[in-house]
């Protein structure tokens, strides 16, 4: 294995990385503010970006900063399932055994949330899935015109269609509640690097392993995408670590690259 080659003390391009090793880059940086304000002071957020673009690790570090003492936070992502399914689950994470019907299923959910001391933000991770009706149900709960401070806010997550998919006129009352929006792109070449060179400090390793024109035929190969570069990075330390090499070069990751063809 490639750690005991590099002395690493762990995994440097692992899926889910402690929140610790999380690059807040110019990306990061700029969504978590607006979902800080969303928390404060929004209803309805609207996360979209392509796939391995980093959309979960970003909720996680949203989640991870939350108060506890304001905010409970509730994480779905079986969202491919009809909208009474997808209400039972909700229920079921506030910790009630649901009740039968629709109607019920909307007075659990509301009247949980309203009892609580916290506020329930309810974050909906591969929202491009997501049934249109069970859209237009998830917009019931936080339309009250009654209330002042409506007792669930909502963060819909998911690649490009979902943007499509809003884009529906039977959704239009949806869109016009959505507080922020925010679009989670690829890396830059130089954020590349420096994600490259974090994700081995944190792991224990000496960040010149990568070559810097390694480094940027990676972000090339990757497009910048964070979990394509986790995959080539890893693949490159693999063959280094079976040639016995300490250094990673431009040569290496084009001869990896022959093998671990990007679909």
């Amino acid at each position: 294995m490639f750690l005991d080659h590099f002395k690493m003390n762990s995994h440097p391009f692992q899926e889910r990385p402690p929140v610790e090793w999380i690059l807040n880059d110019h990306r990061i940086s700029q969504s978590l503010a607006r979902l800080d304000y969303f928390a404060r002071q929004g209803t309805l957020a609207l996360l979209i970006g392509p796939t391995g673009a980093g959309k979960s690790t970003l909720l996680r570090l949203f989640i991870h900063n939350l108060s506890k003492n304001r905010y409970r936070p509730v994480y779905l992502h079986f969202t491919g399932i009809p909208s009474s399914s997808l209400l039972r689950l909700i229920v079921t994470q506030l910790g009630e055994a649901p009740r039968r019907g629709k109607d019920h299923l909307f007075l659990q959910i509301l009247d949980r949330t309203a009892k609580e001391d916290l506020s329930t933000v309810l974050i909906i991770d591969e929202a491009h899935l997501i049934d249109p009706q069970a859209l237009t149900d998830l917009r019931l709960l936080v339309s009250s015109a009654l209330d002042t401070d409506t007792p669930v806010k909502i963060v819909l997550s998911g690649q490009e269609p979902l943007a499509k998919l809003l884009a529906r006129a039977s959704l239009s009352d949806l869109v016009n509640r959505i507080t922020v929006r925010c679009h989670l792109g690829a890396l830059t070449s130089d954020q590349t690097t420096s994600y490259i060179d974090s994700r081995m400090r944190f792991a224990g390793s000496n960040e010149k392993v990568f070559e810097p024109e390694a480094k940027s035929l990676i972000h090339d190969y990757a497009s910048g995408i964070p979990r394509q570069i986790n995959n080539i990075a890893t693949a490159c330390l693999l063959n280094a670590a079976a040639q016995n090499l300490n250094k990673i070069n431009e040569a290496l990751v084009t001869d990896t690259m022959a093998e671990f063809r990007l679909p």
